[in-house]
């Protein structure tokens, strides 16, 4: 496709939308490869695609391949469940929510979500999901921002608690955070110090730029 050899030169938007949640999204080739972006981030694929990856191989394929029920907190263009099917080779059941409808379908139109196996998508709130779900979950994958901003109910008790509560014994949380102040770099430090004996927590810092990944393993 010539658009996508043109995009080693430059990037190349094909498709732009308003968004109430993400002000501006944006379908674009960059370096050969479909990504989607909102005003001033990478929101799936790309860089953020990298991101996500390195913490799945920091808690390892090979016992994520074997998880029963995956949650991702959080969807975007899909491209950590396409990274948990295609490269990880997971076989459970993993359920995305995501607030933005029309993030999904533009998902579903340019990175065939809807045709990935054993994935469901629950178009809600991440905070009213979590208090709704019943079900235990081997992963959960947190990766929630409106643009470059993290909405503060993540690093809130209630909601940090709740997430606790659904993750199972021996099970994982990946949380991807931005850090671009000293304020944040605070906030995720209490973050950290929340977590008692019965966790397991590491903090990756500088995956890429502005990135710092937490993961989480439920001991008891």
């Amino acid at each position: 496709m010539f658009q996508r050899l043109l995009s080693f030169l430059f990037p190349i938007t094909i498709y732009q939308k308003k968004s109430a949640f993400s002000k501006n999204l944006e379908v674009t080739w960059n370096n050969g490869q479909l990504v989607l972006d909102s005003l001033n981030t990478n929101y799936s694929y790309g860089s953020l695609q990298r991101i996500l990856r390195k913490g799945l191989k920091y808690i390892g394929f090979e016992r994520i391949k074997n998880f029963d029920s995956i949650l991702v907190l959080g969807v975007a263009g899909g491209s950590v469940i396409k990274t948990l099917v295609d490269e990880v080779a997971c076989k459970g059941k993993i359920t995305g929510v995501e607030i933005d409808e029309n993030v999904i379908e533009i998902a579903n139109q340019y990175f065939g979500l809807n045709v990935i196996p054993n994935v469901e998508i629950v178009i809600d709130d991440a905070f009213e999901f979590v208090l709704k779900t019943k079900e235990k979950y081997d992963l959960i994958i947190i990766d929630i921002f409106q643009d470059t901003q993290m909405p503060s109910f993540l690093f809130q008790d209630f909601f940090i608690n709740r997430v606790n509560f659904l993750l199972k014994v021996n099970g994982f949380i990946l949380f991807n955070t931005m850090v671009l102040d000293q304020k944040d770099k605070e906030r995720n430090q209490e973050y950290r110090s929340w977590f008692n004996k019965n966790y397991s927590v590491r903090m990756y810092p500088k995956v890429e730029e502005h990135n710092e990944l937490f993961t989480i393993k439920k001991l008891a």
